[in-house]
């Protein structure tokens, strides 16, 4: 009997290595496939100018799914039920994304910020958690370098979900100059000073004009300020030459600029 029956499972123990070879070869076969597949397709996004960072993620993410279904079929080949591998996946895929809460919301946050580009690597951006220049954005982090060059570390998940401002984003930006002067001082003399300093600086784009204007009537100043375009690089270069330049040409001018002052009369008794 025991005989017979080790002849009857033969054909089936035959039957299923030679599934089991079968699914083998598909695997690596179908493994070089895919990975062929993967490297044209970052490629054919690159040639589209497509982020780096987003093709290689796409492309990784279109190899793990053709691997999925490469390993279904094998599975199926075999006489493994899908429906097992389902479950057992399902379970894995529960465990794992509670365990991996807080990863995953930063996962999802690299992929938005990557596909809809909020700020790209160079960009000034100023946040709730740091701000800097962006130095690399990768799909859990990304990397800010301060003033100071210092790398600050911020979870996407926090860029993707709270308010940040680009100071970079644009080619242009206003710059504001903003002074007080004395209600004493010479109004429209301060106001041409103001115009002629703004106008004959190289960096200010004289195609978009210079506006000069009261802006407020202080308890102790008048303020005025003063609006010109430059180009993003050149801002804070600009801004600082022109703030020393107003000190200057207001003393010159004998346009004072009020400032905060204590005085103190001390009186002697006589004894």
């Amino acid at each position: 009997m025991i005989d017979e029956h080790i002849e009857s499972l033969g054909p089936v123990f035959i039957n299923f290595i030679t599934n089991a070879v079968i699914a083998l070869l598909m695997l690596l076969i179908g493994w070089k496939v895919i990975s062929v597949f993967r490297r044209w397709c970052i490629k054919s996004m690159d040639r589209i100018r497509m982020d780096h960072t987003v093709s290689v993620f796409l492309g990784s993410c279109i190899s793990v799914v053709l691997f999925g279904l490469l390993i279904f079929a094998a599975a199926d080949i075999v006489g493994i039920s899908s429906a097992s591998i389902l479950a057992l996946l399902g379970s894995a895929g529960i465990a794992i994304s509670l365990a991996l809460q807080d990863s995953l919301s930063n996962f999802a946050g690299g992929v938005m910020i990557l596909m809809l580009k909020p700020f790209s690597v160079g960009d000034y951006i100023i946040s709730q958690s740091g701000e800097g220049t962006v130095s690399n954005i990768g799909i859990i982090y990304t990397k800010l370098t301060t003033v100071d060059n210092r790398q600050v570390v911020i979870p996407n998940g926090i860029l993707s979900g709270a308010p940040l401002t680009n100071v970079t984003a644009q080619d242009r930006r206003r710059l504001i100059i903003s002074v007080g002067i004395g209600y004493s001082s010479d109004l429209r003399k301060a106001k041409e000073i103001l115009e002629c300093l703004f106008t004959e600086k190289p960096e200010i784009l004289k195609e978009d004009g210079v506006e000069v204007y009261v802006d407020s009537l202080g308890e102790s100043s008048i303020v005025l300020t003063a609006r010109g375009w430059t180009r993003t690089e050149d801002y804070w270069r600009t801004k600082w030459d022109l703030t020393e330049a107003v000190k200057y040409a207001f003393d010159e001018a004998g346009i004072e600029i009020p400032y905060n002052k204590l005085d103190v009369n001390v009186t002697e008794k006589g004894g």
